[in-house]
């Protein structure tokens, strides 16, 4: 038996080295043409017209001691730079700003192309449950949209 894995390692030992080396080839493309689920329809809050889109259709996960889901908000009008703070969470109501504020959970950044969050959500989604944004401006005028959450998500 050894003598057969060492006559096939010898045989074939370039071939499967090449292969490997094939591998990260293929990492590559997939990292760099990634698919995400149809994001969800715009809405006006304040100055802005927002689209959120869900980076997968997973579960919550546990992000610092919070249960969060990612989204991409995408900014189709308005200029983030009137933007003060920005949070987001998943649940029945917005959360009160001092729940908002004691991590970096549910706060909105990124830049110009793209806001990225990571939504603080309960363990387990429901059908009641909303996607909450909460924009302050530098004026200290909040506004708030809600999303309700599509059944692709709940289905888990």
């Amino acid at each position: 038996m050894a003598m057969n894995y060492a006559l096939f390692w010898q045989k074939n030992k370039y071939k499967l080295n090449g292969l490997i080396l094939l591998l990260p080839l293929l990492f590559l493309y997939q990292s760099l043409t990634p698919t995400f689920p149809p994001a969800w329809p715009s809405q006006q809050v304040g100055e802005f017209k927002i689209v959120p889109m869900p980076l997968d259709l997973n579960t919550p996960y546990t992000h610092h001691d919070d249960y969060v889901k990612d989204f991409m908000l995408i900014f189709e009008q308005g200029d983030i730079g009137n933007i003060r703070q920005g949070y987001a969470n998943i649940g029945s109501e917005a959360l009160p700003l001092d729940i908002l504020q004691r991590s970096e959970n549910g706060v909105v950044h990124g830049n110009k192309h793209g806001q990225h969050v990571h939504a603080i959500a309960p363990k387990s989604l429901a059908a009641t449950d909303k996607l909450w944004v909460s924009i302050e401006n530098w004026q200290g005028e909040w506004q708030v949209a809600k999303w309700p959450v599509p059944n692709e998500l709940l289905a888990q």
